[in-house]
């Protein structure tokens, strides 16, 4: 958002203001000094809401013509009765519309539109080894990001609001415009509310007026009281009875100057409560060249105070935020060192250093490092004025060395690898690492670590990887079965060992079974020794309904025992019987699985899953039919659903199969089911009976694709002409009609005679449409060819016509 002053933003709220005051005519049509005007509780309040910026301005315009202050007008608002809330709620909703139209100086405007571009040029300069513009202006903003200090300002607010209900605070100095309220209670009641005059005095009753510039609340009201002891002579005085209360009411505006390298400096207007913070939020803080450790505070021409906003910003600290005075000049100077801070700190960005600042200092206000630092060695690298160099800070030099500007330091990760690390894997009862120790120094140390090794282990051999300090590791096999009984020597450790412990599964390989057929889930499962066919059924849940025992079938691959196999064979088949309810059986157990078998259970065959078919639609009892046998047809239906309800039309029947209409002629079937339209039916087939059909589609080439009634009267070319008749690409000898139990019938053409399929109820009447075929160009070879084709053909012609002629 471009540079907006406090005043143009005080100016836009008194416009609201002024929407509020229903007397605005009275204070236009009076041009000496205004007289604030009193509530008028007959006349209704404006609907803040329902006010237009433009509406505020011309108000505006017409009550500073009649001389009204920003404070009059104020004060007016308070007495028409409207409460501070509201005053506050419109101006935050002007503040939510920086869009809208304002009557800006556009010089100044014109002013921060040319600091800003200078400010994107100067960082334009330092990304220009990054050709591309996107990653450039990336990398500006991201600079922008990173300075320590500029979040503070970056949404910091454009106006600056006194809180009018706070306290009269005990050091504030009086100046002009400043209002006095003073209350008189007791045996006397009175009220006074005086703002101080441009000479720095106030004036209440028919008494000399008292002068109160510069003085504090507790001055003037000394004062002030001396003053009205004129009119109340016991005023204050011990058992007098007559008091007084004297309080600051609404403060005056003050005028002070940000200059230097602030994002938009200029001229604020703020309230007289201000405070030096306040004023550098309207500014938006130091520029990208500020300074955030050197702001000075310039009074009457000498220098009052010297900010450093890293102690506020790392400390919490709020000494510097001393109170402004009217004139009072900010003066930001450029920065003189800044250093960038990477890697593993907690706030990594770009920070500000002074003169004689270590490191260490710097390093606190980036938070200090992050627990996976590596802080013995800090890396660095510096600007010579010719070139870049890199160097390096111990853990010592930190706190003692100062960085120049431009240094960019790096806090590097520490290295993810344990120095005293030893590791068992496999066979052990806890696998993992260890650290290398007294009691953890050799491979039966380890072991014991571990809780031992496992049941299962491989004791013939194990191994230990070492690293020999070159590019590859070393190996070391140990007799395990020999270390564990104390027959060789134990094994020290190095750091970094990894013990390996096979387990008697990991040295072979796995083996399959396959078992499928009428079983409750086959699959494949391990191979374990002397397993059986019982075994391996009854992990596969048992038999099915259907499954027979006594036809198992076994096929095994041959190895070795093809003693009487012909050559082509390589698979031998066993057909086995097992009893259904699994039972020990001595038998069984001859028969001994081997690896890679395939199990298949058959199924008997007369066992066959119950089948059915579906009728809906216009008959006496529809549902769901079981087929008896496998012999049963189309027509053997009619007989189970009770025959057809009178509205049934048959013609429109149709059979499903599979989600697939099947064309077949149900009415031809039932007159006579010997043909071979009369299919066997299968599970899940579907027929249906539809009430009789009252309509005709006519679609494609006519000139009014409709669906209209049927009508027995009608023919062929009655309902094409219902349709409008055929258009220009209409295919009449291609048309065709389909009939609701899926059958289509086409024209027919014999000669020049032509006949066209009947019409009946539901039926769909489809006249294809003629692609029209792009007209090629002929080449001139084959224009001329075709000239001299047709030239010889008229002289063959003229030259017959003479002889004819002749003769």
């Amino acid at each position: 958002m471009h540079y907006q002053s406090f005043l143009r933003n005080y100016f836009r709220n008194a416009f609201m203001l002024l929407l509020l005051l229903a007397s605005i005519g009275v204070f236009a049509q009076n041009n000496t000094s205004p007289q604030l005007p009193t509530a008028d509780p007959t006349q209704p309040k404006i609907d803040p809401t329902q006010v237009t910026n433009q509406q505020a301005v011309d108000f505006y315009n017409q009550a500073k013509s009649a001389g009204m202050s920003d404070m009059d007008i104020e004060r007016a608002a308070l007495q028409r009765g409207y409460t501070l809330d509201q005053i506050s709620a419109m101006r935050k909703r002007l503040q939510q519309k920086p869009n809208e139209k304002q009557t800006d100086d556009p010089n100044r405007d014109e002013l921060d539109e040319t600091r800003e571009q200078d400010e994107l040029d100067e960082l334009d300069d330092e990304a220009n080894n990054e050709r591309d513009s996107t990653n450039a202006r990336r990398s500006r903003n991201r600079r922008l990001s990173r300075t320590f200090g500029s979040a503070f300002f970056a949404r910091a607010s454009s106006t600056f609001e006194p809180n009018l209900r706070i306290a009269t605070p005990r050091n504030y100095i009086l100046g002009p415009e400043d209002e006095i309220v003073v209350d008189i209670y007791g045996n006397a009641v009175d009220n006074f509310r005086m703002k101080i005059s441009p000479e720095g005095t106030v004036k209440m009753l028919n008494l000399a007026p008292v002068y109160v510039n510069g003085l504090t609340i507790e001055q003037a009201s000394e004062r002030i009281v001396n003053r009205l002891r004129q009119a109340y002579s016991t005023l204050n005085r011990p058992g007098s009875g007559t008091y007084s209360s004297i309080t600051l009411g609404n403060v005056r505006s003050i005028r002070v100057m940000i200059t230097g390298e602030a994002a938009r400096p200029g001229t604020y207007t703020v309230s007289s409560l201000a405070t030096a913070f306040n004023a550098l939020s309207l500014s938006g803080g130091p520029s990208f060249n500020g300074s955030y450790r050197n702001i000075e505070v310039i009074r009457n021409n000498n220098v009052i105070k010297r900010i450093d906003l890293y102690r506020f910003l790392v400390d919490a600290d709020l000494r510097d935020n001393i109170a402004l005075q009217d004139q009072d000049i900010i003066l930001i100077r450029p920065f003189e060192t800044r250093i960038e801070l990477n890697g593993q700190v907690k706030r990594p960005g770009i920070f500000e250093a002074k003169q004689g600042e270590s490191l260490m200092s710097l390093i606190r206000y980036a938070g200090g490092f992050t627990p996976e630092a590596y802080t013995k060695t800090l890396t660095y690298q510096r600007n010579t004025g010719t070139n870049y160099i890199i160097g390096s800070i111990d853990s010592v030099q930190i706190e003692s060395f100062t960085p120049k500007n431009g240094d960019i330091f790096n806090v590097k990760r520490i290295l993810d690898v344990v120095t005293n690390q030893v590791e068992v894997r496999g066979a052990v009862t806890l696998p993992g690492a260890y650290a290398l120790e007294e009691r953890c120094n050799t491979v039966l140390k380890l072991i014991q670590m571990a809780q031992g090794i496992s049941p299962r282990a491989f004791l013939n051999r194990a191994i230990l990887e070492r690293s020999s300090g070159e590019t590859q590791t070393g190996i070391v096999a140990i007799d395990l079965r020999k270390l564990i009984n104390g027959e060789i020597e134990d094994i020290p450790l190095l750091p970094g060992d990894i013990l390996t412990i096979k387990s008697v599964e990991d040295l072979k390989e796995f083996t399959f079974l396959t078992i499928s057929g009428s079983v409750i889930n086959p699959g494949n499962y391990y191979y374990y020794k002397d397993i059986t066919i019982a075994d391996l059924i009854f992990q596969a849940g048992g038999y099915t309904e259907g499954g027979i025992p006594y036809r198992i079938e076994v096929s095994r691959r041959v190895k070795n025992d093809t003693l009487d196999l012909p050559a082509s064979q390589n698979v031998r088949i066993f057909t086995i019987d097992v009893a259904d309810n699994l039972v020990l059986n001595p038998e069984d157990q001859k028969f001994k699985l081997q690896p890679q078998d395939i199990v298949v259970v058959r199924k008997s065959p007369r066992y066959e899953a119950q089948k059915s078919v579906t009728v809906i639609g216009e008959v006496k009892y529809p549902g769901n039919y079981t087929i008896i046998n496998n012999f049963e047809r189309i027509s053997d239906l009619f007989s189970k659903v009770g025959g057809l309800r009178p509205e049934a039309y048959l013609p429109g029947a149709r059979f499903y199969r599979g989600q697939e209409l099947i064309a077949v002629d149900i009415e031809a079937i039932i007159r006579k089911p010997s043909l071979s339209a009369n299919l066997l039916l299968m599970h899940g087939d579907t027929l249906i009976i539809p009430r009789r059909l009252e309509t005709v589609r006519i679609q494609g080439g006519v000139h009014n694709p409709s669906v209209m009634n049927f009508d027995p009267k009608f023919s062929y070319d009655d309902y094409i002409s219902q349709a409008g008749g055929y258009t220009e690409q209409g295919w009449k000898k291609r048309v065709y009609v389909s009939y609701p139990n899926g059958r289509t019938h086409r024209t027919k053409n014999f000669l020049f005679f032509r006949s066209f399929p009947k019409v009946e109820p539901g039926a769909v009447v489809t006249v294809p449409v003629k692609v029209a075929e792009p007209e090629r160009q002929r080449t001139p070879g084959e224009r001329i060819a075709l000239f001299s084709f047709i030239a010889s053909m008229v002289s063959t012609l003229t030259l017959a016509a003479i002889t004819l002629s002749r003769n």
